[in-house]
């Protein structure tokens, strides 16, 4: 079977898993849609500033729930069989891509809810879109990874937060600033550099994984 063969068989299983159970996918949602209600009755009124980095802290516990625990919740039987039937490339690349499409869900779900809740002006909605998509993605390719290396570990938490910690902090600044630019309404031309940046992290951090998900799956 070829490798794009593989993947689409891998990433087919894993939405069709999710379709079945909706067990992850409803916890997430509610988390989401609870975790804005909360803060609605915390702040009712928020700057924008404040709306902003809320927004971008609600969306990081969101990736933490959703995404972390792509590899701790598959069983050593399972890894073992996809071992047989796929290739180590294939299942890291089908996790990143189902990862990144339930975290764009997500975002764009937590951001239509939270607009709503907490009414507030942004100045390039198209620039702040951008900045949504490219920061779950960010968040999907991180914390796959991540979760990767933590399930070699005996399915550490504590040490995927350490190792999550020093790469995602520059990621998450550079999303709020960006972020923070459309709100503003400036030029997109102001905002090249980080939109770049964000797009070089994500495919080294995609590399890295390709490199080193091969040597782990062999443990």
């Amino acid at each position: 079977m070829s490798f794009v063969k593989q993947v689409k068989s891998l990433l087919y299983k894993e939405i069709l898993l999710e379709w079945r159970s909706k067990y992850a996918f409803n916890g997430i949602l509610l988390y989401v849609l609870s975790t804005v209600f909360v803060c609605y009755l915390s702040f009712r009124t928020t700057p924008p500033l404040v709306w902003n980095a809320l927004f971008w802290i609600i969306l990081l516990f969101t990736a933490i729930n959703a995404i972390a625990k792509s590899f701790m919740q598959e069983s050593k039987g399972k890894l073992l069989y996809y071992y047989t039937i796929a290739s180590p490339h294939a299942i890291i690349v089908s996790k990143i891509i189902y990862n990144i499409i339930l975290m764009v869900l997500m975002a764009f779900i937590a951001l239509i809810t939270y607009s709503i809740v907490f009414t507030n002006e942004i100045g390039d909605i198209w620039l702040y879109l951008l900045a949504v998509l490219l920061g779950s993605i960010s968040f999907s390719t991180v914390f796959t990874m991540i979760s990767a290396i933590a399930s070699k570990a005996g399915n550490n938490g504590t040490l995927m937060a350490i190792l999550s910690f020093p790469v995602i902090i520059p990621v998450l600044m550079l999303i709020i600033k960006l972020s923070k630019n459309a709100m503003d309404g400036l030029d997109q031309s102001v905002s090249y550099d980080e939109i770049g940046v964000l797009c070089i992290i994500n495919v080294i951090v995609v590399v890295i994984s390709l490199i080193l998900f091969p040597y782990l799956w062999r443990d």
